[in-house]
């Protein structure tokens, strides 16, 4: 892949990352929101200490939030992309278009869903201050060990594919995946600061808002980028004259 091939994509992955971060960011607020609002409200009213606010609630809600996920819609997609110039012609003969679905599914799962199991969203009341930094870091952590073992998976399943074949490789790559993904769970320590009085349904409502807001943000950028990518590697005049091509090879095989 050329280097205008691979900055067209950079660029389209971007714009793709900031549209699929607009679908998000109303799931955020449709669904997310009125969670927010009511563990603040618990927050309150079990808490003495009511300092003023630097920013106000309304300001949080609205711009802050379009900030906070658009900023970061752009920025994965761009990530995004680069990992679909390095995946495309190397995962199997997929199209651009299904190309750019596995690679939204893959980094859905390796950047969200597996972190999210060991450490679950929690709403912005929930957690000690004291302990912020110490969440964070195992947060991230979590994700780096879950990308760097994921690439793991895919590497090996291609070193196994030549003996294996595709379907086993494949079998055998996931489940090493499972294995050191649970190993992983094991050894890195648990985060439980949720008080014993705080609303259950608050809290699962909010973490599947979260859950949400991500399987929108990277199937949206999967199907936006992957009709983008099309567009840059298979032009429609290229696309209509393989068809052609196509139709003209199978009426001679008649």
């Amino acid at each position: 892949m050329n280097h205008v091939s691979v900055r067209a994509l950079l660029v389209r992955g971007m714009l793709a990352g900031l549209a699929a971060g607009l679908l998000a960011l109303a799931v955020a607020y449709l669904l997310g929101e009125p969670h927010v609002k009511a563990a603040i409200a618990f927050e309150e009213a079990h808490s003495h200490e009511h300092g003023e606010e630097l920013v106000s609630r309304t300001l949080q809600s609205t711009a802050g939030l379009a900030t906070g996920v658009l900023l970061y819609g752009v920025a994965v997609g761009g990530i995004a992309a680069l990992a679909y110039c390095v995946a495309l012609g190397r995962v199997g003969r997929f199209g651009p278009r299904a190309t750019a679905l596995l690679v939204s599914l893959g980094a859905l799962v390796a950047v969200y869903v597996v972190p999210f199991l060991k450490y679950p969203a929690n709403p912005p009341s929930v957690g000690e201050p004291d302990t912020i930094g110490k969440r964070t870091t195992l947060y991230f952590l979590m994700i780096v060990l879950s990308v760097l073992l994921s690439v793991g998976a895919v590497i090996l399943g291609k070193r196994l594919a030549p003996r294996l074949g595709g379907w086993y490789a494949t079998v055998a790559a996931v489940a090493a995946l499972v294995a050191a993904v649970t190993l992983a769970y094991l050894f890195l320590p648990a985060v439980d600061e949720v008080p014993e009085d705080f609303p259950a349904t608050v809290l699962w409502r909010f973490r599947l808002a979260a859950l949400a807001m991500q399987c929108t943000l990277w199937a949206g950028f999967g199907l936006i980028f992957g009709e983008l990518a099309e567009r840059v590697l298979a032009p429609r005049p290229a696309r209509e004259k393989r068809t052609e091509a196509d139709t003209r090879a199978a009426t001679a095989a008649r």
